[in-house]
């Protein structure tokens, strides 16, 4: 990088939450729909996703985007799961964008955040 250059790419916010839905710890297919709408809604770009549900009916899902990735690993038996979302862009600071995912998310699983860590790249 070159000095003086202030390009940040944005922000990354890794998540730790406590749900009180706790079928919603189990449901990849209603967690998946619900991601994929809110995705759409932010006008980001969806590249790939890999999924896996545990014995326990926890899942994990990585959703990769153009500007970056949105990644869960449920665990239903401790009523908690962890979520990473990262939004980077060129052109644009997305940090807006991850505030929006963050507070839908846990509004969805009726979180309460149980660690929440900010990391400006």
């Amino acid at each position: 990088m070159q000095e003086g250059n202030n390009y940040s790419p944005g922000l990354h916010k890794l998540l730790t939450l406590e749900v009180l839905d706790l079928d919603s710890t189990t449901n990849l297919e209603a967690f998946e729909n619900f991601a994929i709408e809110l995705i759409k809604k932010n006008n980001l770009e969806i590249v790939g996703t890999s999924k896996h549900t545990f014995d326990s009916n926890g899942f994990t899902a990585a959703i990769c985007l153009m500007e970056s990735h949105i990644c869960i690993h449920t665990w239903p038996e401790f009523n908690q799961l962890t979520l990473d979302i990262y939004l980077c862009n060129y052109l644009k600071d997305n940090s807006d964008k991850v505030e929006i995912l963050s507070e839908a998310f846990k509004t969805y699983f009726k979180a309460r955040v149980l660690n929440e860590t900010n990391v400006y790249r």
